[in-house]
């Protein structure tokens, strides 16, 4: 990816975003683009970080460790979600190295996690993964166990800042995302993590807070 392809489609993306918020009476500013770069090298994310994008999402804790150390150390302001599922065993590991954690899904990674805050003293912002299409193989709570895994992230106590979905596939994903809109309302929590490449513009429309653009911004991967 060169650097004037990249800027040209984190700004075709940008502008989806605003047009997007636009039409829903929201500001821009309210969306924050999280650049997903699994699988990409770091010759691809530098290009990205040169036309400012300065949010970024990982889906596994290995790959983001090997990574992004370095990255980091030459852009101080760069933030990083792990947007994909986390063991339980690699709590402390991820804690260490995310700003924000988007699959928080069940009691005992909520245990790990809030032993890994205490032994750390990070604290990243934390998302609840509802699995809203009530798919078996996808990571996530479901809808009914939201309100007992957000009462023991209060115990933890865990600072989650809002929900997360991945709607099911080839589906119109419009009522699972106002859905996951309702949820949060109705437990109090600011954030929306939801829309992908396919569908963010709609996911936007419906109150996200967070969008996770992977391909849009990268290209397809080989």
């Amino acid at each position: 990816m060169t650097g004037s392809s990249a800027a040209q489609r984190l700004r075709d993306v940008q502008a989806q975003i605003a047009k997007a918020a636009a039409t829903a009476g929201r500001p821009a500013s309210a969306v924050t683009l999280i650049a997903v770069s699994k699988t990409q090298p770091s010759e691809a994310i530098e290009p990205l970080i040169a036309a400012g994008q300065r949010v970024f999402g990982e889906n596994r804790v290995q790959e983001a460790a090997d990574k992004w150390p370095g990255i980091l150390a030459r852009h101080g302001d760069v933030r990083l979600h792990l947007v994909g599922q986390l063991q339980s065993n690699k709590a402390e590991a991820a804690v260490a190295l995310f700003d924000a954690i988007h699959s928080v899904d069940r009691p005992s990674l909520v245990t790990a996690l809030a032993k890994a805050i205490e032994r750390t003293g990070r604290h990243p912002d934390c998302f609840i993964q509802v699995n809203v299409g009530d798919e078996p193989q996808k990571g996530g709570c479901a809808v009914a166990d939201l309100p007992a895994l957000l009462a023991r992230c209060a115990e933890a106590p865990l600072p989650v800042r809002g929900l997360m979905c991945v709607p099911p596939a080839n589906v119109e994903p419009a009522p699972y995302f106002a859905l996951l809109a309702k949820l949060a309302k109705r437990h109090d929590l600011p954030w929306l993590s939801m829309g992908m490449s396919s569908d963010y513009p709609t996911a936007v429309m419906l109150g996200a807070t967070h969008v996770r653009v992977g391909t849009a911004l990268f290209g397809e991967r080989e």
